[in-house]
């Protein structure tokens, strides 16, 4: 049996980082988060910088949530003003109710940002000793789950990257892990094939609906939003159609065991090894949060060359783009380009290269490159307009 060295977590969920999560529910709060963060190691910032009001934000506030029990966190502190609706303890209570530590601050009643950052750091460094006694243990490599996204598509997605990754996904998927695509809207077109491939006619429907959601949303008569990029244009990509076709490729040929909705009332999660699809953001940086409130361990991310981080998951990046390759990338998948390597070896060494990284290898710009976690979410105004009633999904 294969297994890899995790953190294991009191609900019985296996990181394979161990990260002291500091969180400000409102964007005031984010300079005492960052003050906190920069004197505590393996410490890692998200900010709400979208409101501090709750009505009407729940799916932002359970990505906010979801994230924090991500198994890659060892614990939280969740900070707040104090003079928005957003109480601190509405995401510090679900972390704890999972074995975690978890604090929660409020600035008005620490009276000051001065006194806040003083009793945050107490606080922190005991989440930082309680993470520093958390050991590795051999887990099988079917507790890991792993997303799938593209980004900065290019030509050499859909002939190298992308075949290689949905390859690599196949390999994993029978070696028991979980594999979650994000990126519905990459996928309007590849309806047909997609139904063929889910495990039963209502996963086929939900599969067809979602797209068709997800394309209104972003594709309002008189008020279109671009979806192909210039940078997807200048790498040779010349429609929609091609694009998808190319993004297909990264999700491999495994039976689709479902999608994982992610709403207001909750964001659903993987029940079983296998392939998903999901309603997670095809902008990189929401997309991030989104793995990680789905618990996702780490993230394959295909590129034409550039760069992507998330604080919370690590992002192994795959290119086959030879004038764009720098060392940004981890998986270099150009030998395919040039016929000088095979689908199959560039995706055996896309395996090895998520093995090592669980065990605790880093990615080349894990340290560095730094990317802001967004948190992203529909639009609920939008969502009635549109008649996009949200289906109550398990927060799990």
């Amino acid at each position: 049996m294969k297994t890899f060295k995790g953190f294991a977590r009191p609900d019985g969920s296996v990181g394979i980082r161990n990260h002291v999560l500091i969180m400000a529910v409102d964007e005031c709060a984010e300079g005492i988060a960052r003050a906190i963060a920069d004197k505590i190691s393996n410490a890692v910032v998200v900010t709400n910088y979208n409101t501090c009001m709750y009505g009407g934000n729940e799916e932002m506030i359970n990505t906010m949530t979801q994230s924090g029990i991500n198994p890659n966190v060892a614990g939280a502190l969740v900070l707040a003003m104090g003079c928005g609706s957003i109480d601190p303890e509405i995401v510090s209570a679900p972390i704890r109710a999972t074995g975690r530590p978890a604090y929660s601050l409020t600035c008005v009643k620490q009276k000051g940002t001065r006194a806040t950052i003083q009793e945050g750091l107490e606080l922190a460094k005991q989440l930082e000793a309680y993470a520093a006694g958390v050991e590795r243990v051999d887990t099988p490599v079917s507790e890991l789950i792993v997303g799938v996204k593209c980004g900065g598509s290019d030509t050499s997605s859909g002939i190298a990257s992308n075949p290689s990754v949905g390859r690599a996904v196949d390999m994993m998927v029978e070696d028991g892990m979980t594999a979650v695509a994000g990126e519905l809207i990459e996928l309007i077109g590849c309806e047909d094939i997609l139904r063929e491939r889910a495990v039963s006619e209502e996963v086929a429907d939900k599969i067809v609906r979602l797209i068709e959601e997800e394309e209104k949303r972003w594709h309002i008569e008189g008020a279109d939003v671009e979806t192909m990029s210039i940078g997807n244009s200048v790498g040779g990509l010349t429609t929609l159609e091609e694009k998808s076709l190319g993004a297909l490729h990264k999700t491999g040929t495994c039976a689709i065991q479902d999608v994982l909705q992610i709403n207001n009332s909750g964001h659903l999660k993987p029940t079983k090894p296998g392939m998903y699809l999901s309603e997670v953001t095809h902008l990189c940086g929401g997309a991030g949060m989104h793995f990680a409130a789905l618990g996702t361990h780490m993230v394959l991310w295909t590129t034409g060359g550039a760069g992507f981080n998330n604080a919370i998951v690590p992002v192994i990046r795959v290119s086959g783009n030879q004038h764009l390759i720098n060392e940004d990338i981890d998986i270099d998948a150009t030998g395919i380009m040039r016929a000088e390597e095979g689908i199959d070896s560039v995706a055996n060494r896309i395996v090895d290269k998520v093995n090592a990284v669980a065990n605790g290898e880093q990615t080349n710009i894990e340290e560095i490159g730094y990317a802001y976690c967004s948190l992203y979410q529909k639009d609920q105004r939008l969502e009635r307009l549109l008649s996009i009633e949200p289906i109550p999904v398990f927060c799990g």
